[in-house]
This record gives C-alpha cells, sequence and structure tokens, in this order.
C-alpha cells in the first residue's frame, strides 16, 4: 500500500529543481499564501460561532461596506507576506495604496496582488467564497523603489496566479504557466494535498453563468447569446444550464471542472464592468487559459490589458474556448 501524498510545498520544490537558477524565494512565497489561507480557512469555518459575521462598520476603497471577514483575511494575507521576505510589495483590493514591506523585514523581488476575500457578501448565508491572488516579478533594480511599472504589469507578465476556495472543502488552484493543479487541505497533515492534476477545462460546457437581472443594459450581441443559450443546442437537443452562485471563485471553480462560460460584462452603467483587473480578471485569466480556456473583455484579450491604476475595473467573459468563441462571434455580429 502507498501511503505517499504530494503535498503543495513538496510539489513547488519538486517543479523547482528543473530551473538551476532557483532560489528557493517563490517556493517560500506560495507557503506564505498557503499559511494565509489556512487561517482565513479556520476563520471562515468558525464564521458562525465567532464575532465575525456581519459588517465590519468600515469601508473599503470603492466605498463597499466592508465585512468582518474582509478585514481579517486582509490582514491574514498581509501579515503571512509580509513576514516572509519574498515580497518587496503588495496590492490588496481592501486597500487603497501599494503596501509597502517595513524594514524590519527582507523584502525579495515579487509584487502579490489580492483579493483576499472574494464573495464577501455571501459570507452570511454560508456560501463559498474564496481568495484570489496574481504574482509578479518586480522590473526595476532590487535596490531601487517600487515603482508604477513594477505594479501596474499586464496579466501575461504573471508569474503565477491562483486562487482558494472556501467550500465543503479548502483548495487551493494555481499556476507558474506550466498547466494548472489542484490541492486540497487535509486537516489530517495539516497540508494542502494534490488532488487535480493538471486541470484541463471542457472545450465545451452547457453551463451559463451570468446575472441575468442586469441583462437588459447589455451588448446587443449578449441579449442574443443569452436567448440563444435557452435554446435547445445543435449537440444536446437541450437549453443550456443557468448557474449563478455570485462568488466569482466558486462560479469559476464550477466551470473550470464541468466546462462552461461566466459573463460579467460592461452595461449603460459600468461601461468598464465591475471586475477588478489586477485581482480578478488577470489572476483567473491566467489560470483558465492555461487550462485551456479563454478569457477576453469583449474587446480583447484580458491579459493583454495594461492597468492604468491600482483599482481598474473590466469586463470578463471567461470559461472554455468554444463557448467564449461562441460569445465573441454574437458581440461581433457575426450570429
Amino acid at each position: 500500500m502507498n501511503n505517499f501524498v504530494m503535498t503543495l510545498n513538496r510539489f513547488i520544490v519538486e517543479s523547482g529543481r528543473k530551473y538551476p537558477e532557483a532560489t528557493g524565494a517563490f517556493t517560500s512565497l506560495l507557503a506564505d499564501i498557503a499559511l494565509a489561507a489556512k487561517v482565513i480557512s479556520i476563520q471562515v469555518n468558525k464564521a458562525g460561532l465567532l464575532d465575525i459575521f456581519g459588517g465590519a462598520g468600515s469601508e473599503n476603497v470603492f466605498g463597499e461596506a466592508q465585512q468582518k471577514l474582509d478585514v481579517s483575511a486582509h490582514e491574514a494575507m498581509v501579515k503571512s507576506l509580509r513576514f516572509g521576505g519574498a515580497c518587496c510589495a503588495m496590492v490588496s483590493e481592501e486597500d487603497e495604496n501599494i503596501i509597502d514591506i517595513p524594514e524590519k523585514y527582507p523584502k525579495g523581488k515579487y509584487i502579490c496582488c489580492f483579493d483576499p476575500l472574494d464573495g464577501s457578501s455571501n459570507i452570511d448565508v454560508n456560501v463559498s467564497i474564496g481568495t484570489i491572488f496574481s504574482i509578479f516579478r518586480r522590473v526595476s533594480p532590487d535596490n531601487d523603489p517600487i515603482t508604477d511599472e513594477d505594479i501596474l504589469q499586464p496579466g501575461y507578465s504573471q508569474v503565477c496566479s491562483g486562487y482558494v476556495i472556501y467550500g465543503s472543502s479548502t483548495m487551493l488552484v494555481y499556476t507558474t504557466g506550466n498547466g494548472v493543479h489542484g490541492f486540497t487541505f487535509d486537516p489530517q497533515y495539516g497540508s494542502f494535498i494534490l488532488s487535480h492534476p493538471k486541470m484541463v477545462i471542457p472545450r465545451r460546457g452547457n453551463i451559463v453563468s451570468a446575472n441575468e437581472s442586469n441583462s437588459n443594459s447589455w451588448h446587443e450581441g449578449l441579449q442574443r447569446y443569452l436567448k440563444h443559450c435557452k435554446e435547445p443546442q445543435p449537440k444536446t437537443g437541450k437549453p443550456m444550464t443557468s448557474r449563478y452562485i455570485g462568488s466569482l471563485v466558486a462560479d469559476f471553480h464550477r466551470n473550470l471542472l464541468k466546462g462552461g462560460v461566466y459573463l460579467y460584462p460592461g452595461d449603460q452603467k459600468n461601461p468598464n464592468g465591475k471586475l477588478r483587473l489586477m485581482y480578478e480578471a488577470n489572476p483567473l485569466a491566467f489560470l483558465v487559459e492555461q487550462a485551456g480556456g479563454r478569457a477576453i473583455t469583449g474587446k480583447g484579450r484580458v491579459m493583454d490589458v495594461t492597468p492604468g491604476s491600482l483599482h481598474d475595473r473590466t469586463p470578463l467573459i471567461i470559461g472554455s474556448k468554444e463557448n467564449v468563441n461562441e460569445v465573441e462571434e454574437y458581440l461581433k455580429g457575426k450570429r
């Protein structure tokens, strides 16, 4: 009987052996993210027992009411990454400015952008939520101050991205540009264990994820696409299935496994969409492309967009390649 388990740390170390120039800093960085994820997971699982339900009485940079778990998840990420020594700066959806590393801590060459608790409006009703992260390598010399060019990099410059989903189990999924791998947290070992190696999204799925209550103000092509989804499909003879949780990580994770398309376009009120480019769209775009899917804004590839500020928003159409291609045809008036 083989009792060997592949932990996240072992997997990263073994992957790093392919690169003689590796210093171990990247391994340390992912270990710091995994530690923060464990802390957040414990807090989420105890949300009904501790006084961490409900609003925190404060607002984030977007003027949105923060949940108590938003604040504690942000603090968990910052403390873990600040202490580890692999980062030279951080950017959080919950903070207006760049988060510097204090002088008393060592500084590395990586910049981590993160949404500490995506879908936090679902906390009080026990729906799956998550953490999304994106990692860049600084472009300025190591000893120089951090510049805008270090932070505001296009998505194609990411060296790693991933998410942690807190649901029936806690799972960490990430890519470094060599495929997508998923790790499930095992309390018995206290570690994330490789459970979903080489994840690949189906080329076509039968799931469409969208908040249709806003569809009347969407692009006319998207409205026609939604109508098409409700009609019998050529391959199945049945309409597509509508599944929308309202928690981006949960919707994306389901579609990554089962196939489908997630729509969060711009509308008449929010022409640039509402999702954040650096903390939500870019990380998931990197993941889905590595899994064989696509992510577009409706006008082009998500990862080709260079952010103009820390908190830029973007439309997002993401999922199985054939589904996204089909949406794109409707947007261009070809169908």
